[in-house]
């Protein structure tokens, strides 16, 4: 088990970011309640001009990374992926779940989202509150358009362009093409990407240390265009968001019953210890123990959760194309970008295959590695997501929960399938 999950932590080849979420999170608050107390007052106009100013250079810094880290992602990520399908009849038969429970959220939040939002449509006050620096989104293009706009002929214009939906296929089939390649060439193409990602987040790493006070600059100008309405709007997002998390989450229940053959008392039980240090830590790597655990209780083959297990936790996020795809649909719906067939597509394949990239990093970072390229490839002006990056510590408990319960439930269903072998 440990050197399984060694081997899926070096393959990854990134390394570890220690991230300033609670400082981010009181600079969001702080700037709320100044921004409030200032509006309507003599000060609002200079010194709202100034912080967005500074606001608005700590987003452009963050935005200039994301297209060489989706790259290096991609490339190591689908790299990683080709490399596990050759280790066996178990090992396609784990990447064949993990697909589908990727593909099936991705499919609901597509068609869910929308919808919640007709339901309980964003509130006048959060469209003000979080339209910060919307820019002009892409014009929407038709379905043969969409189709050409598959195939980028010249990459280098593409990426001056933004237009990630070529990008991200590029991208993919280079790294499938890597897996491929003889082993010393291979292993000469997979480090130089996870040099570049190591490289991107190290840059990352040091913008975002410089998030506390970009998120207070942008939200003291929030606050000051919408007052309280700028905490409903948070309050909004956040509930949107997160019941796309929680409806994969209970998703891993009727999966245990069904695929696994597991009762489901019996499943809720097992699995709760590991629900709770997920909760506690918001980590998959440092919940492994507890599932493993769970996985005992629940009768599955130990060989079944020493493999299953520690390669879920490197590549697997069960709710992360789900959940980065409502983000991108309610910034869509916020800044007032159609929603048409052919933009929630782009969007659905490019949730679906980032989320590749974004394993084993903090939820910050997949936060901007994935929405991003999502937003990009939808025409979605990106700069709502500066301020809720700052709220992405309250969602994110719901990510992991979520990815926990589904990596035991996805184990179950493994071991199950073995026994008709």
């Amino acid at each position: 088990m440990g050197k399984a999950m060694e081997r899926g932590e070096a393959r990854a080849g990134f390394e570890a970011l220690k991230l300033p979420v609670w400082w981010t999170f009181g600079g969001l608050a702080a700037g709320l309640v100044l921004g409030a107390l200032l509006a309507g007052t003599r000060l609002e106009g200079p010194l709202v001009e100034a912080t967005e100013t500074i606001g608005s250079l700590w987003l452009r810094a963050l935005q200039m990374t994301i297209i060489p880290l989706v790259a290096a992602l991609l490339v190591t990520g689908i790299a990683r992926m080709v490399e596990t399908a050759r280790a066996g009849a178990m090992a396609r038969r784990t990447l064949a779940y993990i697909f589908g429970v990727l593909a099936s959220g991705t499919a609901f939040a597509a068609i869910a989202t929308p919808l919640l939002l007709e339901a309980f449509p964003i509130p006048a006050s959060a469209a003000q509150a979080l339209a910060v620096a919307p820019g002009e989104g892409q014009a929407v293009p038709g379905i043969g358009e969409f189709i050409r706009s598959l195939v980028a002929p010249n990459l280098v214009s593409a990426a001056a362009e933004n237009a990630m939906l070529p990008l991200v296929l590029f991208f993919a089939l280079f790294g499938v093409a890597v897996a491929k390649l003889p082993e010393s060439q291979r292993s000469l193409m997979t480090g130089f990407f996870a040099a570049l990602g190591n490289a991107m987040l190290t840059i990352v790493g040091w913008i975002l240390w410089l998030a506390p006070a970009g998120v207070f600059a942008l939200a003291i100008g929030v606050a000051a265009r919408a007052g309280t309405g700028a905490f409903l709007a948070l309050g909004h997002y956040i509930l949107v968001v997160a019941s796309m998390g929680l409806v994969v989450l209970i998703a891993a229940y009727p999966l245990a019953v069904l695929a696994g053959r597991r009762n489901p008392a019996a499943f809720a039980r097992a699995v709760l210890p590991a629900q709770a240090v997920a909760i506690s830590t918001q980590s998959s790597l440092a919940s492994l123990p507890a599932m493993l655990a769970a996985c005992r209780q629940l009768g599955v083959r130990e060989t079944s959760a020493d493999f299953v297990l520690p390669l879920a936790v490197a590549i697997f996020r069960a709710t992360s194309p789900a959940m980065n795809l409502a983000v991108a649909i309610y910034v869509a719906k916020l800044t007032g970008v159609p929603l048409t067939p052919a933009t929630i597509a782009a969007g659905a394949a490019v949730a679906l295959v980032t989320t590749i990239g974004s394993v084993s990093l903090p939820g910050t970072i997949s936060f901007v590695a994935s929405v991003g390229p999502i937003a990009l490839a939808m025409g979605v002006p990106i700069g709502p997501l500066a301020l809720l990056v700052a709220v992405e510590m309250l969602p994110d408990i719901v990510r992991t929960v979520g990815n926990v319960t589904m990596d035991v439930s996805v184990t179950a269903s493994v071991d199950q399938s073995r026994s008709k072998d």
